[in-house]
């Protein structure tokens, strides 16, 4: 699986690029599944929030860019389906874009409903997450990114696909404590490498390698 991670969708060209490059063909010939379960397990969600994002109203370009077909994955529908039914709608996908909101939510739901499992078999598979959808990739999301307690999950563990953890939305204006200084105490707690990025950035996983894009500003900190 390929993996584009980003704070807040596909922002700039340098991450358009990435996307493309990453995609097996071009935007308009691939086919997308969005996924909006993180946002119904942050208590700010709301089904307002799911529905900009599926439409392609929000302020993180996603399920805009011209797919040649969008569909809607709501992961917490899928235990009570065939699995064989909704796993072929996954492996006939180009692309999986994945909403912000809760992460530990997201990670919940990816394992109760077998998402998590299947997407090892899914080499070809780009996911691009948003916020929570990118954090879920990680093995911590830290204390600081615990939005429901106690957490659903009992604790701050991600799906571990990445070995890196990720600080999203830095010096966003709005989130006073999103702060650099903010981001390295986090950092400090958690016992693995961790990137702090902005809106502007994302990071890019393909083949083994890991390379952040970046229009904005953004910070490693080793283990």
């Amino acid at each position: 699986m390929k993996l584009l991670l980003t704070s807040a969708g596909i922002k700039n060209a340098s991450i358009h690029d990435a996307l493309l490059e990453l995609l097996p063909k071009p935007v308009a010939e691939c086919n997308a599944l969005c996924i909006p379960t993180a946002g119904y397990g942050h208590p700010m969600g709301s089904p307002a929030g799911a529905w900009r994002f599926v439409t392609g109203k929000a302020s993180t370009p996603m399920c805009e860019l011209g797919w040649k077909s969008m569909g809607l994955l709501e992961l917490t529908a899928l235990p009570s389906i065939a699995k064989e039914r909704w796993t072929s709608w996954v492996q006939q996908a180009d692309v999986l874009l994945v909403n912000g909101g809760d992460a530990l939510y997201l990670c919940h739901w990816m394992r109760q409903s077998g998402l998590a499992d299947l997407l090892a078999s899914l080499p070809d598979m780009v996911w691009v997450g948003l916020s929570a959808g990118s954090m879920a990739m990680t093995p911590r999301v830290g204390d600081d990114f615990v939005e429901t307690k106690p957490p659903i999950t009992g604790d701050d563990l991600g799906l571990g696909i990445v070995d890196f953890s990720i600080f999203p939305h830095l010096d966003y204006p709005d989130f006073p404590e999103n702060t650099m200084a903010c981001a390295e105490k986090w950092a400090a707690r958690l016992g693995c490498p961790a990137y702090a990025i902005d809106d502007e950035t994302a990071i890019m996983v393909a083949d083994g390698s890991v390379e952040v894009i970046s229009e904005g500003h953004w910070k490693f900190f080793p283990r």
